[in-house]
């Protein structure tokens, strides 16, 4: 996955998309970034990138900020507060940034097992750049290279899961096309052997908006999420696939 060129300056709405989907803005700037992203293209996209590795971006929010200084109470002059506010404010904006830096960083050399799908018009519902929607290599391989499929529907949960499977010297190379899920969720998909055995393919993070809503507003929602995955399992040692929440929810179950 690559991080596209941004063309925004310093300090702008467009900063807030990191900190966003960490969690670290507050109510009132959560709120304004929000009413941005309706409108822009450009953070939506940004935003769809940055959810396939929220799980891994999750463990940033317990690197320790800068330590506080304990301050003696005293009189205080209005100048003086305004002041303090002023750079506790800098402080937690330079966190932001640093948080944002290290986004990327993992999106450019980090783990490739999960590939997400993304769109081209950011989730605004108009499309930027008109043209066909842009694959990922899990759904390369599952259009092009994945001659065995199984799938299944919840009936309960109502989502759809396709995946296809192919037998490797390592094991089991597993890629999954999922519809009709809505976040926000952090979900893996799960391989059970035979004796009840259970191997992680993959994991990743459903935005808000969600994947594979054919009437969403959200143009980016509309599309199904891929990710691909292995397990050190043979193909025909494997009884079933559970998509799953981090939680323990079922999601749904794939017989192989």
């Amino acid at each position: 996955m690559t991080v596209p060129e941004r063309g925004h300056p310093e300090g702008s709405e467009h900063d807030a998309v990191g900190a966003y989907v960490l969690g670290i803005l507050d109510d009132d700037e959560a709120t304004a970034f929000e009413a941005h992203l309706a409108g822009c293209a450009v953070c939506a996209a940004e935003l769809d990138e940055l959810a396939g590795v929220e799980p891994m971006l999750a463990m940033l929010k317990e690197f320790p900020g800068p330590p506080e200084q304990p301050v003696r109470p005293e009189p205080r002059t209005a100048e003086v507060l305004i002041d303090e506010v002023a750079a506790r404010r800098a402080q937690r904006r330079r966190r932001g940034m640093y948080l944002v830096a290290a986004a990327a960083a993992l999106i450019i050399g980090g783990p490739t097992v999960a590939v997400v799908a993304t769109s081209d018009d950011g989730g605004s519902g108009i499309s930027a750049h008109p043209g066909p929607h842009p694959t990922s290599p899990a759904e390369d391989a599952f259009h092009e290279h994945m001659k065995e499929k199984v799938q299944n529907t919840d009936p309960v949960t109502g989502v759809t899961a396709v995946i296809g499977v192919e037998n490797k010297g390592w094991g089991t190379h597993a890629v999954l096309e999922l519809k009709n899920v809505k976040g926000p969720l952090k979900c893996s998909l799960v391989a059970v052997s035979k004796n009840g055995e259970e191997q992680t393919v993959t994991s990743w993070a459903v935005p808000k908006w969600g994947y594979g809503m054919e009437d969403s507003p959200v143009e980016a929602a509309r599309h199904p999420l891929y990710v691909h995955g292995g397990a050190a399992m043979n193909r025909g040692d494997i009884d079933h696939f559970e998509v799953r929440t981090f939680d323990g929810r079922r999601l749904v179950e794939v017989f192989a």
